[in-house]
């Protein structure tokens, strides 16, 4: 029994051991499972995460300029593959409807390849391509700065284009390469998978045409910028000289206008006649002009023997299409150095037709004379003034033109002229006109006696008198009395308006003196007075017989 039992013991000991063992072994194996899925799930995670990570990028390069052109032309081709397969098959097919289907898709494989034509040659080769440097026109004048500015700034730009698609370029290049190296390691995972490897070799392929497309690039960009920086550092140069012209030029015509200033305040603190002050200051104004001229063409004109040769030939046909102009500048400088006519001088410029005008100079330029129209006895004919009238400078050899206050004068001779009856009394007439106008014109005769003693020292006057003269003369209607006296030379108009009201207001008190005027004596028969008084009373009688009829009928 203890033997039996014994047995028994060591039996259940050893099947005891056994399952024991057969749990370790079961969860040995359930752990290894464990742990291969767990591994696998990482992977697993890897690789999708590696997925998103090519997705990112395909969808970075996707509106890449450069990717799309490489892509329509990756299409060109597979439709030329396509549309070859689709020839040849043609060839082949005997059966007519699936000739015409082929026929169709052949055309339709034209149009598309129609247009795509431009990616026929290589992808790359028009993005590539550098614009062609504008045209260079030399900066020659400080005008011309702001269009040699414009000009660098398109310079710049299309640098900044071109070296702009070259980044793109070396970005894609970065993500394709990027790209690569993540499908190279989705394919360990995946223990060479054989797409994967075909996308990997396929994109070897692009990243190699990409490589070769940025080396060319990259060397085009370096000889396009040297050739814009050596076209802009050109233009800079000339920039800047005309800069330094330009500052030199201004420096130049500063200090003439200073000079101008202070020939300006010389002429006015040492000339107080205010009309030589006037005619000094428009000398000067000349003068400066015609400096800062010739200061303009010397500076911007190289070959200033050109310009006097292109002058010397076009100067016929000048003086001939501008001879008014040219006469007239001529007029002005006659007028500034003879001293003929000043600013403020009255005078009466008649034209060709007849035309008579008088004012006072107001300014004399190159061209003309401009003149103030005052009241006068020529404007009682017109009834116009107040006019500015233009008068060209080459009038003076032209036409008349008379000047009331040369030299200084400021008067001139005025006149009135009456006509008495024959049986007026003529020596009461001419004693009381005689001593109307000394009285009224004493102060101007005065005043003409100075500026005739002046004006005699420089032209040969004869008949220096400046004293009123009377003069007697037959007319139809009886004796003219012309008296004539001094006046002044603006306001003619002013003294023989009073002298006329002295005049008439004498006459009316004298009996012995009338003044004659057109008139007309009739003579009548007695015979035509009678029958001409019958007429009247029968007309008076008619008119009251009618006035009855019209009364009784009404």
């Amino acid at each position: 029994m203890r033997v039996l039992f014994f047995v028994l013991i060591s039996f259940f000991t050893v099947f005891a051991d056994e399952n024991l063992t057969i749990n370790k072994v079961d969860e040995n194996l359930t752990n290894l499972e464990l742990n291969e899925t767990k591994e696998a799930n990482i992977t697993k995670n890897i690789i999708e995460n590696l997925q998103k990570d090519v997705l990112t990028i395909d969808e970075n390069i996707k509106n890449n300029i450069w990717f799309t052109q490489y892509q329509n032309y990756l299409s060109y081709q597979l439709l030329l593959k396509e549309k070859d397969e689709l020839e040849k098959e043609l060839k082949r097919t005997k059966n007519k409807e699936r000739r015409d289907t082929l026929l169709d898709d052949i055309k339709i494989y034209n149009e598309q390849i129609a247009l795509l034509s431009e990616f026929e040659n290589m992808p790359f080769s028009k993005m590539l391509e550098t614009k062609e440097i504008p045209e260079y026109k030399k900066i020659s004048t400080p005008f011309s700065v702001l269009s040699g500015l414009s000009y660098i700034k398109q310079l710049n730009f299309d640098k900044e284009e071109y070296h702009s698609n070259l980044n793109l370029l070396i970005s894609l290049v970065e993500q394709l390469k990027t790209k690569n190296d993540i499908l190279n390691t989705i394919n360990s995972y995946l223990q060479n998978d054989q797409n994967i490897s075909k996308k990997i070799q396929d994109l070897n392929l692009t990243i190699a045409e990409f490589k070769s497309a940025k080396s060319l690039g990259k060397t085009t960009y370096d000889v396009y910028k040297k050739r814009i920086d050596d076209r802009i550092n050109l233009v800079s140069a000339d920039i800047k000289t005309q800069l330094k012209r330009a500052f030199n030029i201004t420096g130049w015509v500063i200090f003439i206008f200073l000079l101008s200033l202070l020939f300006k305040f010389i002429v006015k603190k040492s000339v107080k006649d205010n009309e030589r002050s006037y005619m000094a200051n428009k000398f000067i104004n000349f003068i400066n002009f015609t400096l800062i001229i010739f200061i303009l063409i010397f500076a911007y004109i190289d070959n200033v023997s050109y310009l006097v040769t292109v002058l010397g030939f076009a100067s016929a046909g000048l003086a001939i299409a501008m001879k008014d102009m040219f006469m007239s500048m001529l007029g002005w400088g006659v007028i500034m150095i003879g001293g003929t006519f000043r600013v403020g001088d009255r005078i009466k410029a008649r034209k060709a037709n007849g035309e008579v005008y008088v004012g006072d100079i107001i300014d004399i330029s190159l061209l003309r004379m401009t003149i103030y129209e005052d009241v006068t006895m020529t404007t009682r004919e017109t009834r116009r003034a107040g006019r500015i009238i233009f008068v060209p400078n080459n009038y003076i050899f032209t036409e008349l033109i008379s000047n009331y206050t040369h030299s200084g004068m400021k008067t001139v001779w005025d006149g009135i002229d009456i006509l008495l009856t024959f049986d007026s009394n003529y020596k009461k007439a001419t004693y009381i006109v005689k001593n109307i106008a000394r009285q009224y014109s004493k102060g101007y005769t005065d005043i003409a006696k100075k500026q005739m003693n002046k004006l005699r020292t420089q032209y040969s006057i004869k008949s220096p008198s400046v004293e009123p003269r009377i003069f007697h003369f037959f007319e139809p209607y009886g004796i003219l009395i012309s008296i004539w006296y001094m006046t002044d030379s603006y306001a003619t108009l002013g003294l023989r308006s009073t002298i006329s009201g002295e005049i008439l207001e004498a006459f009316e008190k004298e009996d012995d003196i009338k003044i004659a005027y057109p008139t007309q004596t009739l003579l009548f028969r007695k015979e035509d007075l009678l029958e001409s008084k019958k007429e009247m009373i029968k007309k008076a009688l008619n008119e009251e017989l009618k006035n009855k009829e019209l009364n009784n009928k009404g």
